[in-house]
């Protein structure tokens, strides 16, 4: 029985023996105590610690006591119960002399070492009297201090203690291993690989120690052996030992230039944490590349994102020449960039750089023009060899990129880079971009700046003809004459395609100056030149008749109009009203009488319709057939109300009913035209032919009742009135504006309803108008719209349409434009108040109206290229508006066919961005590629097309590209908010996803 009880037991039963006179109590104490023991001996904690609990509270001997209370502390650690510490600290502060103190520390630290709790187990080891452990038991406590400190990775203290029981026979072996292990953390691989050495043939190290020499090996700059070691161990690792060991292996492949040998290893490693990072991505794809298989180089290189070291420099560069031996241009444009922009090597840097200016200058670059890039390239690296090459792609860059506004301050503000031929071709281009854009006082500025320097004698000749254009565009007809004669007889005239419509040209300006026999011998050698042709060709036949017709020559002029009909003019009405109304030039009565009644039956909607019943209802007087002149006469007033005709074609009639003895009808008729003409040349003449019946019957009372309903009509102050008005026309007829003003002003103070308000208020229109006043002039436009029609309502609609236009108050626009439209004579001002109708709509967000009125636009066949434009991107723009893009679609492709400048720039990015819609990645790039080449200048769409663009580079899992493409815009692009909104989004969510396997990739929250 004796063999199984403790050191404690046999301390008790030597001092029962020693005091036998106790009594049978403390007898009773040492059975319960002595059963406790057993129990704890057993495992049975719990029931030893109940035990223990009560021998302690009726114990009398402070031995067992005390005794008691180090087993319910023991009993409590390996319950594991919350208050085993403070049981344990309580047993030593109350029984300090308790010889069971240190083993109470060592038990403890012992229980806790077993069960892996290293850090408990640090605490109590610590409090351990070293001294007081037994020399048999110091190696355990010294390996098991060691253990615990290197659990803790505090390895300082690890290996003082595993150094003294470095040479244990126990011990030894162990304590060498994690020697070398500490000493391969340190970085110290000689001394870790030499205590490997001595533990290399424990089996139960060798599997770890065959990685740990592996990678000692490869950090000591041995790859062969590191090879060697990892090689051995390989296909009995475990899955993450296999892993780490394809790194060292695959990567020490690769530092010994052995590509083909690194890949697959380079492959099977897994990452830290299932994660690789950006040089683990950059040594996988300079193999692949070392190899030549530059698709796969590039899809390990284009997951480096957020790169910023030596190591992302590198990998860009090589991603950049990747992409180029796949001909993938805009790929590489944005690697090279990349590149150029890191300095961790200047010699990659300036090589990049040279490749990003030559592909910026061959595919085109939204983020600078070709021209910068290449002139940046040139003044960083004045001694690059490539130079002299550069400044010739240079010259031609400035053309190719078609950003001549950017091209144009780079000539002008670099005198390091002087080139007269480029500047010269570069003002031309863009001033012919601002004449597209309908700028033409800004056209000729840079028409004029590359004349100033004629060194080709065909763009010399081109300036020439497109300043003159300008002029004619800017109504300075003389100045546009002259320009047209200069361009004539310029030698390198003849070598332009202005030649071929140089004549037509001319005969206009000729026209427009009324200089009708020069405008005839032009526009003859226009239509009779191999070079005529449609609408020109028409057009020209049809200003050749109007040229013969002004100059009475009818017969001329009606074979013109015969010709331009025949040929199908747009203006075909126009032709055959013309040609009706030459016939009664020529004594032609009845054949102008036919034409004319042809004309309103063929032609129910031309806007000379009106003008043929009145010509008829006139024709027919002439020839004293009343009856057929007020048949005439009231088919147009019955059925074109809003024609400005109606007056006069009601002053007509009303003076044959007069003239045939039928004077109260004629009254009536004259009364009706005082009253809803007020103030016209008409309602003048109709008073004072209503005044002559009056009198004649008598009835002068009657007549001054009436007039005085009248308020433009004030007989006393007639002459007075006429008086005070010719005072006041007469400086605006000799072009004295400020003296017009200040008349025209007092008129109507003195007589604000006077005899001619209407005129006066128009005129005071027109002079403020001109004075870019509108503020000013829409009052007297709108006094002037808001009487009945007249001579002067359609150009005052024209006016103050453009006034409000021009404030952009659309409401108020749109009211005058809508009148405009319905009320208009003259073609050009229905187009006027249709297209601008559509952009005022537009503007109001009234999408639906927007587009009906671009529609109606579109019917038009005489509107040009421009007005098309225009019309097909409102209707695209309402389109996206509505949701509705495959419309969109369909207007943006017929934008694509004619519009230049900025409209084209934005069809060609809804070309990229509908490609984009329907999984054409590729197809999308290209367009955003040519978007970039063509139209440079317009920087809005090249921001919005790289967004684009970038999603379609994450579409096709090139996420360098998206991520690279993005950062760029947020960088070069902060002038345009919505689009570097859209890039944050979009380059949240890539760097988000790619963060998942790329440990390299930064996102916001890390």
């Amino acid at each position: 029985m004796l063999k199984n009880l403790t050191i404690s037991t046999l301390f008790l039963l030597s001092t029962l023996t020693f005091h036998a006179q106790q009594t049978a109590v403390f007898t009773n104490e040492l059975v319960d105590f002595n059963k406790a023991v057993e129990l704890y001996n057993n495992n049975q904690f719990l029931a030893a610690q109940s035990l223990f609990s009560k021998v302690k509270a009726a114990a009398q001997d402070e031995t067992i006591e005390g005794d008691c209370a180090y087993y319910i502390a023991n009993c409590a650690v390996r319950l594991n119960q919350q208050d085993a510490d403070a049981l344990m600290e309580e047993f030593v502060e109350e029984y300090p002399t308790s010889i069971k103190r240190n083993d109470a520390y060592i038990n403890v630290a012992n229980y806790y070492f077993e069960n892996g709790k290293y850090s408990y187990a640090r605490k109590w080891y610590d409090k351990v009297d070293e001294a007081g452990v037994p020399r048999s038991e110091r190696d355990k406590f010294y390996f098991n201090n060691g253990y615990a400190y290197f659990q803790n990775k505090r390895y300082s203290e690890a290996k003082k203690y595993f150094n003294r029981v470095s040479t244990s026979e126990k011990y030894g072996v162990q304590a060498k291993y994690y020697l070398g292990f500490i000493a391969y953390e340190g970085d110290d691989y000689e001394e870790a690989n030499e205590l490997f050495e001595e533990v290399k043939d424990e089996e139960r190290y060798a599997e770890g120690l065959s990685y740990y020499q592996a990678d000692m090996n490869f950090k000591l700059g041995k790859f062969q052996k590191a090879i060697d070691m990892g090689k051995e161990q390989y296909d009995n690792s475990n899955p993450q030992e296999k892993s780490e060991l394809s790194k060292i292996i695959g990567e020490s492949y690769f530092n010994l230039e052995q590509y083909a040998e690194a890949i697959p290893y380079l492959k099977e490693y897994k990452g830290k944490r299932g994660k690789w990072n950006n040089t683990d991505y950059y040594q996988l794809g300079y193999a692949y590349y070392k190899q030549g298989d530059y698709q796969n180089a590039i899809n390990e290189f284009n997951k480096i994102i957020d790169g910023k070291n030596a190591v992302a420099q590198n990998a860009y560069y090589h991603l950049a020449e990747s992409y180029l031996k796949l001909d993938q241009k805009q790929q590489a444009l944005n690697a090279f960039k990349n590149a150029s922009e890191m300095d961790y090597s200047e010699e990659i840097r300036e090589d990049a750089w040279l490749n990003y200016a030559k592909l910026s200058y061959e595919i085109g670059n939204s983020y600078k023009s070709a021209p910068q890039v290449l002139l940046s390239f040139i003044e960083t690296y004045p001694n690059n060899k490539n130079n002299e090459a550069l400044k010739d792609l240079l010259i031609d860059s400035y053309i190719t990129s078609k950003n001549y506004k950017a091209a144009m301050e780079l000539l002008e503000n670099n005198k390091s880079f002087e080139n007269k031929l480029a500047y010269q071709k570069v003002a031309f281009f863009r001033g012919t971009e601002l004449y597209n854009e309908g700028n033409y006082a800004e056209a000729k500025n840079f028409f004029n700046l590359s004349l100033k320097e004629p060194r080709d004698p065909v763009y010399t000749a081109k300036a020439t003809f497109w300043n003159a254009e300008s002029d004619y565009q800017l109504n300075n007809f003389e100045e546009a004459l002259i320009g047209y004669k200069q361009f004539l007889q310029l030698p390198g005239a003849s070598k332009t395609s202005e030649m071929q419509n140089s004549k037509y040209n001319l005969a206009y300006a000729n026209f427009k100056l009324k200089q009708y026999p020069e405008a005839i011998t032009n526009f003859k050698g226009y239509v009779e030149s191999s070079t005529a042709e449609g609408a020109r060709k028409k057009d020209a036949y049809l200003r050749l008749g109007d040229s013969y017709f002004v100059t009475s020559q009818y017969w001329p002029a009606m074979e013109n109009y015969n010709e331009a009909i025949r040929l199908g003019t747009a203006d075909e009405d126009y032709a055959a009203f013309q040609k009706a109304i030459s016939f009664g030039f020529v004594d032609r009565t009845q054949s102008k009488i036919d034409g004319l009644q042809e004309f309103v039956v063929k032609y129910p909607r031309s806007v000379y319709r009106d003008d043929a019943l009145y010509e008829l209802g006139n024709t027919y007087v002439a020839q004293e057939n009343n009856n057929a002149a007020i048949a005439a006469y009231d088919k147009l007033i019955k059925e074109l109300p809003k024609s400005s005709f109606v007056a006069r074609a009601l002053l007509k009639k009303a003076l044959i009913l007069d003239n045939t003895g039928k004077s109260n009808d004629a009254l009536a008729l004259f009364k009706r035209v005082a009253k809803d003409f007020p103030s016209t040349p008409e309602a003048l003449q109709a008073v004072a032919s209503a005044k002559i019946i009056y009198i004649d019957q008598g009835k002068v009372d009657e007549y001054a009742a009436w007039v005085s309903t009248l308020d433009f009509v004030e007989i006393e102050d007639a002459e007075v009135d006429d008086a005070t008005y010719l005072a006041a026309e007469q400086p605006y007829l000799e072009n004295k504006p400020k003296v017009a003003i200040t008349r025209f002003e007092g008129y109507l103070e003195e007589f604000p309803n006077g005899r001619h308000a209407l005129q006066a208020h128009f005129y005071l229109g027109q002079l403020y108008f001109a004075e870019n006043a509108s503020e000013r002039a829409i009052p007297h436009y709108a006094f002037v719209v808001g009487k009945e029609r007249s001579e002067f309502t359609e150009q005052a609609l024209a006016r103050i349409s453009e006034a409000y236009l021009a404030k952009k108050d659309y409401e108020n626009a749109i009211t005058y434009l809508k009148r405009l439209e319905v009320e208009a004579d003259f073609p050009q001002n229905i187009i006027f108040a249709q297209t601008n109708s559509m952009k005022a709509s537009y503007e109001l967000k009234q999408y639906t109206e927007a587009v009906a009125y671009a529609e109606k636009v579109l019917q038009n066949a005489k509107i040009d290229n421009a007005i098309k434009s225009d019309a097909q991107v409102i209707i695209a723009r309402a389109a996206m508006k509505t949701n509705n893009e495959s419309k969109a679609r369909a207007a943006y492709a017929e934008v694509a066919k004619i519009a230049t400048g900025q409209l084209a720039a934005e069809a060609l990015y809804y070309d990229a961005y509908f490609k984009y819609k329907e999984g054409m990645f590729e197809a999308s790039n290209t367009a955003i590629q040519k978007l970039a080449k063509e139209y440079s200048g317009y920087k809005y769409f090249g921001a919005k097309g790289l967004v684009l663009m970038a999603k379609n580079f994450y579409a096709l899992d090139d996420a360098y590209q998206a991520t690279y493409i993005l950062e760029s815009v947020i960088k070069n692009f902060v002038e345009f908010t919505d689009v570097v909104d859209e890039a944050k989004t979009e380059l949240a969510v890539i760097k988000a996803a790619e963060a998942k396997t790329n440990a390299s990739v930064e996102t916001e929250g890390n």
